[in-house]
């Protein structure tokens, strides 16, 4: 068919060579036709049995694949990934190998999975804590998915890397805890890598301390800016069934607050902010996916949003660390200039839509006055990338359209949208609906900026991918320009880690990673267990899927290095100070590390959490007193901690929290057998079992904070004036008993009574009612 490859097919039976699934797949038609079952990629290697109808990997793994020639880097913009100390010395030969450049079986389509962990293996912060804070890596919770990910990495990093590692148990944990991923169908690798990074949070999440005394005020600021603050008390100009006072013609996703019976909800704008089908998963599986990237609005009450707000800022993570930023939303009305509606998003990763023809023209109109070059077609895009990559996407755009710019589809995603027509809004000045224009611009930028670019669409009947070249840069992205008025953020520049690239249509085909070496400083790409040099034009000419930026300083670097020949200068020193195992690590990888955070390991009162004492080595590091006083001087927090020792306070609540959870869960047992011995109760009550399963995970010690108020607004639904439950429900049954007892201590409502009563006085009647009121109740 003429096809030059790459990807060609090579039959071990004959001499015929056919192209791939990329485009006619010749190579299988020869197959089936001939019953050769056996073809090799010439490209990668790998084989295929069509018998089998999967890979076939040999025993030993062909000649060393040869290396492309490799331009002069730039010097190496982080510190080495430590790796953990091995019994025995590692030879000379060894010492030259760049590590991390381990393969990864497939599994049975897994390639999804395979590029998304290379992608996250290759971004130092968050490796560097799996493999020097592996002592926090602590979970009691199913199925512990973060030990598997620090094993994994810990094979990934070793100096003496296999070839290539099988990732089966990662595979096996995330498939308990999302049926989508059961199976050997081919997934999307943006859904894999939120549900991996959800679950991690999940089970690594420490509460935030809310500890005063000295220093604090520069400690929360890492966590919060003040101009968040700001925001968060400005008043609403929307009316409440008008969310964030635009977008009424996109479809939303409402989901009501989770803290208050009868307030008002959580609007994701799908359109603008998430993936057709990143929303339309299951809530019970991206329930911390879709809560940390929605839009917090300011149209309902006040004690909704509050509440809401203390409830999802209560934990952290090392994901949320790394990977956490926050946009700003307001509306601006076109009569009387008033800006209102403020809202504050939290997202993990930006889904950009990338835009077509016209879309491009307007933006090019409308925004070339008011931003660098950079955001149009510049050769400021390329850097010093080379005039190859320019040349070949001017080929490109003489063929296919307008070139489009990774600026481009950042502009798109935060460009002013006009609030009028159908999609006016509620002026709370005009006390009308007006004409207005909605911003977003961002207020904290992560410490590792994760891009998604839109290339897939799926409508009713079929989806389709959107396979635009966009230009990306490899250096210096610069984030400046959408960067709010107030941002706390100081550093914006960001350089390119690694990236997913998707070969083949939607709803099939293949994923592979590139990333750079953070140790050598070199691109490779990751086809599953084959890991190949490539030079960076490679990289360069890729149709990117998912990006992921760090943030570049060469500050950052300079501050390591101080605080490197300050330990070396072995000063006499008469106090010895301990840190944080874990803001070490945010110092050494981070650009910026935000204020030290010893209350990652000390209580409120200043002391060492008894469940925490047992594992102090693995939480702390003693410094020398001069280079704790360069660190406190630079970023201040703290506190200054020369003694470690148990806090008596906590001690004593502890016993008493543990006397109440067990008062409490005997005495629901207790009043649970009572209401199954009765034969016909007059009275049954409902309770919602999503806040029934928070208040067993207290009551078990497997959730350190209680519940809050009963809420059953999710399983009621008000009719005639009187709340009844909502047909296909989540909830249990309890007595009346039960419910006064929980309802007396935490509060909340409101009550929803199913009530038996027996009227039919034939037998068959009567045996039909026992029976669905056993099954009822046995539920």
């Amino acid at each position: 068919c003429g096809v030059g490859g790459p990807n060609l097919w090579a039959c071990l039976e004959c001499q015929y060579v056919g192209c791939g699934e990329t485009f006619s797949d010749h190579s299988t038609l020869h197959a089936q036709a001939n019953k050769h079952n056996l073809t090799v990629n010439l490209t990668t290697f790998r084989i295929w049995c069509y018998v089998c109808e999967r890979e076939v990997f040999l025993e030993q793994r062909p000649a060393d694949v040869v290396h492309q020639p490799v331009s002069h880097h730039h010097p190496l913009k982080a510190v080495p990934i430590a790796v953990a100390e091995e019994e025995w010395s590692e030879s000379e030969e060894d010492a030259l190998k760049p590590r991390g450049l381990t393969g990864m079986k497939n599994i049975g389509n897994s390639c999804y999975m395979n590029a998304a962990l290379q992608a996250l293996s290759n971004c130092p912060p968050l490796t560097q804590f799996f493999l020097d804070c592996s002592g926090l890596v602590r979970t009691d919770k199913k199925p512990a998915l973060c030990k598997s990910y620090q094993k994994l990495i810990s094979e990934l990093w070793h100096k003496k890397r296999p070839s290539y590692v099988v990732p089966t148990s990662l595979s096996q944990g995330i498939k308990l805890v999302n049926p989508m991923f059961r199976g050997y169908a081919q997934q999307d690798t943006q859904e894999f890598l939120r549900c991996l990074m959800d679950q991690l949070h999940e089970e690594l999440k420490e509460p935030l301390a809310e500890c005063g005394g000295e220093g604090d005020e520069r400690r929360d600021g890492g966590d919060r800016s003040p101009s968040e603050d700001e925001f968060l008390s400005c008043d609403s100009g929307a009316s409440s069934d008008r969310g964030e006072g635009g977008g009424l013609g996109e479809p939303e996703l409402l989901i009501q607050d989770e803290c208050g019976v009868g307030y008002g909800g959580v609007l994701v704008n799908s359109h603008t902010r998430t993936d057709t089908h990143s929303v339309t998963q299951s809530t019970d599986t991206h329930r911390y996916t879709l809560s940390r990237m929605l839009t917090l609005s300011h149209t309902h009450s006040t004690p909704s949003y509050t509440n809401y707000k203390q409830k999802q800022s209560r934990y952290r993570s090392v994901i949320s660390d790394i990977f956490d930023g926050s946009i700003l939303s307001l509306v601006q009305c076109l009569t009387c200039d008033r800006v209102s509606c403020v809202s504050l998003e939290t997202f993990q990763d930006l889904s950009l839509p990338i835009p077509g023809k016209e879309d491009l023209a307007k933006l090019h109109s409308s925004i070339h006055q008011n931003l660098p070059a950079k955001t149009g077609v510049s050769l400021d895009v390329y850097g010093s990338q080379g005039w190859i990559t320019y040349i070949m996407d001017s080929i490109r755009s003489w063929f296919w359209g307008p070139m489009v710019t990774l600026e481009d589809c950042l502009a798109a995603f935060f460009a002013a949208d006009e609030l009028k027509g159908d999609n006016m809004y509620s002026c709370e000045r005009c006390k009308k609906l007006r004409n207005g224009v909605k911003y977003c611009k961002v207020l904290r930028l992560p410490e590792i900026l994760c891009i998604h670019l839109k290339r897939f669409r799926h409508e009713v009947m079929y989806s389709f991918k959107i396979n635009s070249h966009v230009a990306f840069p490899l250096e210096s992205l610069e984030l400046r320009p959408f960067l709010a008025k107030d941002s706390p953020s100081q550093i914006t520049t960001y350089d390119l880690l690694s990236l997913i690239c998707h070969h083949g249509t939607a709803g099939s085909g293949h994923y592979i990673a590139y990333c750079q070496n953070v140790i050598n400083g070199q691109w490779y790409e990751f086809d599953d267990q084959y890991v190949t040099e490539v030079h960076e034009t490679v990289v360069q000419n890729a149709e990117a899927y998912v990006l992921f930026y760090r943030k570049s300083s060469e500050e950052s670097v300079r501050e390591r290095q101080k605080v490197v020949d300050l330990a070396s200068m072995k000063e006499p020193s008469l106090l010895q100070f301990y840190i944080s195992r874990e803001w070490l690590n945010k110092f050494n990888t981070f650009t910026e590390p935000g204020p030290i955070s010893n209350h990652t390991f000390l209580c409120q009162h200043g002391g060492i959490p008894l469940n925490k004492y047992h594992y102090i080595d693995d939480l702390v590091v003693i410094l020398p007193q001069n280079v704790w006083e360069y660190l406190y001087n630079s970023f201040g927090g703290g506190p200054a901690v020369n003694h470690l020792y148990v806090c008596a306070i906590c001690q004593v609540e502890l016993e008493a929290l543990a006397k109440r959870r067990k008062v409490e869960i005997d005495t629901f047992i207790r009043l649970n057998k009572e209401f199954q011995a009765e034969e016909a109760p007059t009275v049954i009550l409902c309770i919602s079992m999503q806040w029934f399963r928070e208040w067993e995970s207290f009551v078990k010690g497997k959730d350190n904070e209680p519940p809050g108020p009963i809420d059953n607004s999710k399983i009621g639904v008000m009719k005639g004036g009187h709340v009844q439950l909502k047909q296909g429900a989540d909830y249990g049954q309890i007595s009346e008993e039960t419910w006064q007892y929980l309802l007396g201590i935490y509060s909340g409502g409101p009550e929803i009574a199913v009530r038996q009563t027996v009227l039919a006085t034939d037998t068959d009647s009567l045996h039909g009612e026992r029976k669905i009121e056993a099954e009822t109740r046995a539920l």
